[in-house]
């Protein structure tokens, strides 16, 4: 949150200098992010009156004729939008001839055949705001023509301020320097109250007394959608710009000025951290409001902006007298299930304005909303709805409940103040506002909590200097916390802000007792699994990501995955909107970050949810050479090397990996039919590996080949016994097998390991052959044989074996190769 230093120190007259203020914050909780110098505009910028804004005929261009006091009648011409039909009066700021700005130095120039004496300046351009919509527009009287615009818009720091999303109350240039006097033990001089109401307003609000409620799960019985709701009316309005102190701290804070009526709507949201809603009274029909659910599903509004949003039963409207009178509360509730369509729909309750209702160039009298809205039910309209606004993001981490009125009474004051409105003497206020629970708590239970030794007496003082009200005995307190903290609810939250305010450095360093229970004893083992196999693959060059475990339909149509069957009610996104049925996906996502034609080895420990059942998987894949070429060659990718990884990775665990070729239907319909195979580890089949399907790859973008496997987990164990090493010596026997080409290794090297025995200890390819002395189709494969006993074995031992194997090929269909 980003608020102006000279705010604060309104606020807080003994407020120190920024470069104190840094390790406060820290102390506070509440870092700073960054502190960003803004200067005041050069001295050639001088505020100045508009005499006539008249179209220039044949262009987008607008002619100024300006009052530049000492300067005498000046012309420029613009093209900022907002010049068109600027009122005779209205204060622009203006770079005169010869005043350097970015580097760029401003002088007379001619312009569609006006001689522009400088030009009108955006924020964005004097380089004291973000704002390069149009020009700076100020009320008549800002300030004498001619007065140098730095005399009124000083230099000044804006602090970055870093807020948790349990700290609600500090989104505000109030509640910061609420907390920041508590903390500092300064006087804070509270902003000015708006006028007070008297009597009933000329609004009517159908809301139940109790507040609006809808039944949101029947374990917590009924949810608040609205408990408070208050309205005001202020007649005889004269939008225009508002006033420059609130556009200068506007603009500070990071906010674009648009007028006078909805720049004070927002400049209260920052003084106070209340949002409101400001509503051009002409289309609240019948000066009667009705809060209420969406009736039906499928309901459209149209916003402010123009976009247009389907809502449904759960979302909370702002509606108005148009479709039918709204004479009682009653009334009201008792036609809220008819169906209606958006044309009365004021707007979307704490997320967006209507665009009926919105506030206009031309008007005059408005109403003021200011409620208090329950913030899950409106996080949760607002992410489905894909709005995201400064009213939601106050909303939806708690606002004071208690601050409507005041909100109110102060939006009201300030556009009497600077619109010359009247404001009317009533209001409107429905509901009763929930008020904060009081938390009993012990100082002994704060200091075992804390290992501080604090008084009970200082505790008191803390809480109190925070704004709680604090009674009870001896050591037992009874906290009742101040409305504006919604985040304080259990005792521990006490202890918490007692630690905050004493100072998180009186914390002893003391290490704790370590006390093993029984029941804890082999908890870790599943975690020290994923340890060891993250350990193993990292010593084979591959590198963990951690990716998101939702999807989408397109995404797995893309993967050629299964379609997702858990689908989230409220996704943060379009493309996550239900829970991946697989890792690889992800894993493709991940490859296309790393540059093409470089050594990509990713791995993903993580969880999928097929139809099948949620399930712990294991993803790997690679993509480039495993080496790049140097002056001594490289060591190019392939399926071989990939499968090469996967064996150390599985040797290094100690475990005994095969991989058994896949055919037909059996190929998973992301990998390519001739490059699959079926993972089997320790005996057991648990996942496949191969190369990308090139039509999966080209719809990534992914070129060149790319090779995924997905096992899943835990992996099967292996029987551990001990065997002393035989101290005879090998006999090595190799054997050439010509097979047809759709015959696997792994059905060779099957066969002959079943039909060896005991003396085989292993088997190894060494050379693969095609070619036409084999035939056509065939395949010749030569694999080494060792074979080992007890002692040292003869050519009488080790030939009847041969033999077997050579029977066993042949009667497979297979031949032997000679020579």
């Amino acid at each position: 949150m980003k608020l102006p230093y000279s705010w604060l120190k309104e606020l807080i007259p003994d407020l120190p200098p920024v470069s104190e203020l840094e390790p406060t914050f820290a102390n506070m909780g509440l870092p700073l992010e960054g502190t960003e110098e803004v200067p005041a505009p050069p001295e050639g910028v001088l505020l100045v009156a508009v005499r006539r804004a008249e179209a220039m005929e044949g262009t987008q261009l607008t002619r100024l004729t300006l009052d530049a006091g000492p300067h005498g009648e000046r012309v420029i011409a613009t093209g900022a939008a907002n010049a068109v039909g600027v009122p005779p009066g209205t204060v622009v700021a203006l770079v005169t001839p010869g005043t350097a700005l970015g580097g760029v130095e401003y002088g007379v120039r001619t312009l569609q055949g006006v001689e522009s004496w400088g030009m009108a300046a955006s924020a964005k351009e004097l380089e004291i705001g973000e704002s390069s919509s149009g020009i700076l527009l100020f009320p008549a009287g800002t300030a004498a023509p001619g007065t140098p615009m730095r005399e009124l818009w000083a230099a000044d720091t804006v602090l970055d301020v870093e807020v948790t999303p349990n700290r609600a109350d500090v989104l505000s240039a109030l509640g910061l320097a609420r907390d920041l006097a508590a903390f500092l033990q300064l006087e804070l001089r509270e902003p000015s109250a708006g006028p007070t109401p008297s009597g009933e307003g000329e609004i009517r609000v159908g809301l139940p007394p109790r507040g609006l409620t809808i039944e949101r799960d029947p374990s917590r019985k009924l949810r608040f959608g609205c408990d408070h709701f208050v309205a005001r009316t202020v007649g005889g309005l004269t939008n225009g710009p508002a006033p420059l102190w609130m556009q200068r701290r506007l603009n500070l804070a990071g906010m674009r000025p648009i007028d006078l009526i909805v720049d004070t709507s927002n400049y209260v949201m920052l003084e106070l951290g209340q949002p409101t809603a400001l509503y051009d009274r002409r289309d609240v029909t019948g000066d009667q409001i009705l809060v209420a659910f969406g009736l039906r599903q499928g309901e459209y509004v149209r916003d402010l902006m123009g976009g247009e949003h389907t809502v449904g039963p759960e979302d909370l409207l702002i509606l108005d007298g148009r479709e039918r009178p709204v004479p009682g509360v009653a009334e009201a509730l008792e036609h809220a299930g008819e169906p209606r369509t958006g044309a009365g729909v004021l707007g979307i309750a704490g997320v967006m304005g209507g665009d009926h209702g919105h506030v206009r160039a031309d008007t005059s009298d408005v109403v003021i909303e200011s409620a208090h809205f329950d913030p899950v039910l409106l996080r949760r309209t607002s992410t489905r709805l894909g709005l995201k606004t400064d009213a939601v993001y106050r909303y939806e981490r708690g606002v004071d409940p208690l601050l409507a009125p005041r909100a109110a009474d102060r939006v009201a004051g300030l556009l009497a103040e600077a619109g010359g409105g009247q404001v009317h003497p009533g209001a409107a206020v429905v509901g009763t506002p929930e008020q904060p629970s009081a938390i009993t708590v012990t100082g002994e239970e704060i200091r075992a909590l804390l290992g501080m030794d604090i008084a009970t007496s200082e505790m008191r003082a803390l809480l109190t200097r925070l704004g709680c009200h604090v009674t009870g005995e001896g050591d037992c307190l009874s906290v009742q916390p101040p409305s504006w903290r919604v985040d304080l609810a259990i005792w521990q939250d006490v202890a918490e802000e007692v630690a905050r305010l004493h100072g998180y450095a009186h914390l002893p360093e003391t290490l704790p007792t370590l006390r093993v229970h029984d029941s804890n004893i082999g908890a870790s083992a599943a975690n020290d699994v994923r340890q060891d196999l993250r350990r193993a693959l990292a010593g084979q060059g591959f590198q963990e990501v951690v990716t998101y475990t939702f999807s989408s339909d397109e995404e797995a149509a893309r993967a050629r995955a299964e379609a997702p069957g858990v689908r989230l009610r409220n996704p943060l996104t379009a493309d996550r909107t239900a829970l991946r049925t697989a890792l690889y996906p992800s894993l493709l996502r991940a490859a296309l970050a790393h540059p093409k034609g470089e050594r990509t080895l990713l791995f993903e420990l993580g969880r999928a949810f097929p139809a099948s059942g949620e399930a712990e998987r294991l993803g790997l894949l690679m993509r480039g050479p495993l080496a790049p070429a140097t002056t001594g060659g490289g060591v190019a990718g392939g399926f071989a090397v990939f499968k090469g990884l996967i064996k150390a990775f599985a040797a290094s665990v100690g475990a005994a990996l095969e991989v058994r070729q896949l055919r037909g239907g059996a190929v998973p319909s992301a990998l390519h039919p001739g490059i699959a195979g079926e993972v089997v580890w320790n005996g057991q089949a648990i996942g496949w590996m191969g190369a990308l399907h090139p039509e999966v790859a080209q719809d990534f973008g992914l070129k060149g080949d790319t090779f995924i496997t997905e096992l899943g987990l835990p992996l099967p164990g292996r029987v551990w016994g001990f065997r002393d090493p035989s101290r005879a010596p090998a006999a090595w026997r190799d054997l050439a097998v010509i097979a047809p080409q759709t015959v696997g290794y792994g059905e060779v090297a099957a066969l002959l390991r079943r039909e060896a025995g005991d003396l085989l200890e292993s088997v190894d390819p060494f050379d693969v052959f095609t070619g036409e002395q084999i035939g056509a189709g065939n395949r010749s494969v030569a694999v080494r044989l060792v074979f080992r006993g007890e002692r040292t074995l003869t050519d009488a031992e080790v030939d009847p074996v041969m033999d077997r194997l050579m029977d066993a090929v042949r009667g497979q269909g297979w031949s032997i190769r000679e020579k």
